[in-house]
């Protein structure tokens, strides 16, 4: 139940819930509060002393806005509402004097450091500081930490914020951060110096709000003055987090977080900030044709008339990559379909049910995992399948959800009731699902439950758990392309089997885990020389995700637009664009010049496509339940680090995979 308060803040009345603290007030207010250490997403510290105010009648001293609750306030004596002020002179000197104190040690870094331009330090020294400096000592300093190859320290800057730390602690889960000392010995340090073993610790460069954590790849390359920012979507898993993608020339510098409440909040994995270096190497710039067994450049037209010509009058089958944005699968599907041919998306074997929304996305949204306090995960390790959606689990598991994990037994940096590995536990959950019914429960199915042979049968399971306890199902997809390639049904019954039985062309949009048979003649179409391209007889080089504006349904089936922040190497080009030339060439011109004209095509198809950002509502269809095997389910990841051909060819990726890897090594005696 609310409990609605009065409070007078600078002059404007207004009436907020009393469990605000007075920052929060005060942003309800629309008056800005200056702070360090306060952050709407972690626990409160207080101890950056930046955001005092005055309370009217209160103690004859500022109090700490973020940490003194509306509620705690007294009328005034007629029982007016109690009066804040945010600009008198008492906030006014006692802001100068924190600023002063918090810049005694700072050191003068401003024009080589990386936070310089974006620093919240520079910009409320700016506007709450003083013109001078009363100190005359010696400024301490403080010893780097090493944290891995991500994060760079110059702790001599930092001012014992504690974001990270809390960060690390609450949001990550990882226990590795902590301040020791007191007073001028105080400093923020890593257990035993350890590197920090998280796919989230980036997130503690943009929560740092001086320049003590910044960005290891990106230092010293570009000022945010000279960078365009282009806001877009993230592929590197199915979550769709929402990012900005900064660049200067033609090159990604770096990639940022942007909030979305329903989607990622405001984190990203590491692997969505830092694969920018992956967007550089091994890229595809220019048509090859094979020749005698060796591959070699050719211009477009060559290469696309060898490509129709290969096509022409014969069996092709058209396979859908997991980085492949709606458009370009639609335009695939309408070219391979349009010659007799058949396509599929579902390249690493998931069984997804055709033409069931309710069975390939599920019936939940991301942000149902906040308000459940019972979630069951089967076969899908979050951790590494979509971090930023663990921390959303860990979140709720924090605030009392109980977790339930039907799979392998891995760490997600919460407490879980481990049920089991096989089949027999998920029927074991099915017998008890009524135990749940009054915790609003949630069932997270991975890929890994459903790639085996009896996937449709879990699903089916999965299904009649949620029919009897009332949860909602929610489908954690491994690729970002797949749920919008599922809606526009570029699908084959029976799987990737059936669609490449007998097929003498095979048509490779992007997909680099899949093993092609010898004899039939392949033309890949990708942005980076991967596995795909090494079996090609063709190659056409297409643009990455950042390259192209493209429509990507996540894994809650909500579509969003990604938009194109640089252009493609070389003689690369759009995906839609590469299909509808070869369209040309084969004598079937697909029906559309532009990509507004493929995208009213495609809304006329598949109307929910236009609702952009917003989650359509999944009738439940009921799967016909089917035997059960008995094997164990296995998690669709193995290492986070290399899923997709981007991750691969980036060294900073491969170089974290390594270090994964060597950490959960068995240790040897002597170590």
């Amino acid at each position: 139940m609310s409990d609605l308060r009065k409070i007078n803040i600078d002059g404007h009345e207004i009436e907020v819930d009393g469990a605000m603290t007075l920052i929060q007030a005060c942003e309800v207010a629309g008056i800005e509060v200056p702070r360090f250490c306060y952050h709407e997403r972690l626990s409160i510290a207080g101890n950056c002393r930046m955001c005092l105010v005055e309370v009217v009648g209160g103690p004859p001293k500022p109090a700490a806005s973020c940490a003194m609750q509306v509620r705690d306030l007294r009328p005034g004596p007629e029982g007016q509402p109690p009066m804040v002020k945010t600009n008198s002179p008492m906030v006014k000197k006692a802001r100068e004097g924190v600023m002063e104190f918090l810049l005694i040690n700072h050191p003068l870094d401003c024009p080589i450091c990386d936070q310089g331009g974006e620093c919240d330090l520079q910009d409320q020294a700016m506007a709450y500081g003083v013109d001078f400096s009363r100190f005359r000592e010696a400024k301490r300093a403080v010893d780097d930490l090493n944290l891995g190859p991500l994060v760079e320290t110059h702790m001599t800057r930092c001012i014992s914020c504690t974001r990270c730390v809390r960060f690390t602690t609450e949001v990550a889960g990882i226990t590795q951060m902590g301040q020791t000392g007191r007073g001028e010995d105080a400093e923020i340090t890593s257990y035993l110096n350890e590197t920090l073993d998280s796919n989230l610790q980036g997130n503690i460069i943009d929560l740092c709000p001086v320049g003590a954590l910044t960005s290891k790849p990106y230092a010293f390359t570009a000022r945010p003055w000279e960078l365009t920012k282009t806001e877009t979507i993230d592929v590197m898993d199915a979550l769709g987090s929402n990012i900005r993608v900064d660049t200067k020339g033609r090159e990604v510098m770096r990639i940022l977080p942007r909030n979305h409440d329903g989607v990622n909040e405001e984190w990203i994995s590491d692997k969505t900030r830092f694969v920018w270096d992956g967007l550089r190497r091994q890229r595809l710039d220019k048509p090859y044709v094979r020749e005698n067994g060796k591959l070699r450049p050719a211009s477009w037209s060559e290469a696309l008339g060898v490509a129709a010509a290969a096509m022409k009058g014969r069996k092709i089958a058209g396979l859908v990559g997991d980085l492949v944005p709606v458009e370009a699968a639609f335009a695939l599907k309408q070219l391979v379909e349009g010659q007799g041919g058949k396509v599929e998306c579902r390249v690493d074997n998931a069984r997804l049910a055709i033409g069931n929304r309710s069975a390939y996305v599920g019936t939940a949204r991301i942000e149902d995992i906040d308000s459940s306090r019972a979630i069951l995960l089967v076969g899908t390790n979050p951790r590494d399948e979509a971090p930023v959606l663990n921390a959303r689990i860990r979140k709720a598991w924090a605030k009392g959800a109980s977790v339930g994990v039907v799979g392998q037994a891995v760490d997600l940096t919460y407490e879980y009731d481990h049920v089991g590995a096989g089949r027999d536990a998920l029927e074991k959950v099915a017998a008890d699902a009524h135990d749940i019914a009054d915790k609003n429960p949630l069932i997270i199915v991975g890929q890994g439950a459903l790639r085996e042979a009896d996937g449709l049968a879990v699903m089916a399971k999965v299904q009649e758990i949620a029919a009897k306890s009332g949860a909602g199902v929610l489908v954690l997809h491994t690729a970002a392309g797949r749920v919008g390639a599922m809606d526009i049904g570029a699908v084959t019954e029976g799987g990737i089997e059936a669609a490449i039985e007998g097929a003498e062309v095979i048509y490779n949009l992007g997909a680099d885990e899949v093993e092609t048979a010898a004899g039939a003649f392949v033309i890949y179409q990708g942005s980076h020389g991967d596995r795909g391209a090494h079996r090609a007889d063709v190659i056409l080089p297409g643009a990455a995700y950042t390259e192209e504006n493209g429509l990507f349904v996540n894994t809650e089936g909500r579509p969003q637009l990604a938009m194109r922040a640089g252009f493609a190497p070389g003689e690369a080009k759009e995906n839609w664009a590469i299909l509808r030339a070869l369209s040309a060439e084969l004598g079937a011109t697909l029906p559309f010049d532009s990509l507004a004209q493929l995208r009213q095509a495609l809304v006329a198809e598949v109307p929910h496509l236009a609702q952009v950002d917003c989650v359509a509502e999944n009738e439940v269809q009921m799967l016909e339940s089917g035997p059960l095997g008995d094997a164990s389910f296995r998690n669709a990841v193995d290492d986070f680090y290399l899923t997709n051909p981007i991750a691969r060819a980036s060294t900073l990726m491969a170089e974290l995979s390594a270090m994964a890897k060597a950490r959960h090594a068995e240790k040897i005696a002597a170590e």
